[in-house]
C-alpha cells in the first residue's frame, strides 16, 4: 500500500510535543481526496479526538440543505484518519466498514463542525462517535463509524 504523498505521519515525539492544532495543520489537506473536494478542514488532532469543519456551500442537496451524504463523508473522514493515527502505518491502516448517522437538524448556510471521539480501540476494530454542530452550537448530525484495522505488506 502506498500512503497519500501529502500525509505527514507524526512521530511519537511530535505527538508529545505538538498541540492538537499544530498536528491538524501538519496533517494538512490531502489533495485529490473526497475530503478536499468537500472542503473539510482539520482543526484539532489527537489519537482519541479529532475536530474538523466543512462548508455547507458546495455540499447542498437540491432542497438547499447540507447533504446528509456529505455529513457522513465528514464522519468517515475523521474516523479513518483517527484510526490511522492509532496503528503502525508501516504495516496497518484503518478502513471504514460500517457507518450510520441520524440527521437531527437541517443547515442551509455557514459551516458544520464535527468532533470524532474514539469510543472503542481494539486490535482489529475501532469505533468512533461523531457529533456535528452548526455555527450556533446546535447538533445537526450524530454518527458512528466502525473501522477495521487492515494489515498490509509495508
Amino acid at each position: 500500500m502506498t500512503l497519500h504523498p501529502d500525509i505527514q505521519i507524526p512521530t511519537p515525539e511530535e505527538f508529545a510535543r505538538l498541540s492538537p492544532e499544530e498536528l491538524a495543520g501538519r496533517m494538512g489537506k490531502l489533495s485529490g481526496t473526497l475530503g478536499q473536494r468537500l472542503g473539510i478542514e482539520l482543526l484539532s488532532v489527537t489519537r482519541e479526538r479529532l475536530t474538523a469543519r466543512m462548508p455547507v456551500e458546495g455540499n447542498r442537496q437540491p432542497t438547499g440543505r447540507l447533504h446528509g451524504g456529505a455529513s457522513l463523508a465528514l464522519a468517515e473522514e475523521l474516523a479513518s484518519l483517527g484510526s490511522f493515527l492509532n496503528v503502525d502505518p508501516r504495516t496497518q491502516f484503518g478502513v471504514g466498514v460500517d457507518l450510520n448517522g441520524t440527521h437531527v437538524r437541517g443547515i442551509s448556510e455557514g459551516w458544520v463542525t464535527a468532533e470524532a471521539l474514539l469510543a472503542y480501540r481494539g486490535r482489529t476494530v475501532m469505533v468512533w462517535t461523531v457529533e456535528m454542530k452548526d455555527e450556533q452550537g446546535r447538533t445537526t448530525t450524530l454518527a458512528r463509524c466502525t473501522c477495521n484495522v487492515v494489515t498490509h505488506g509495508g
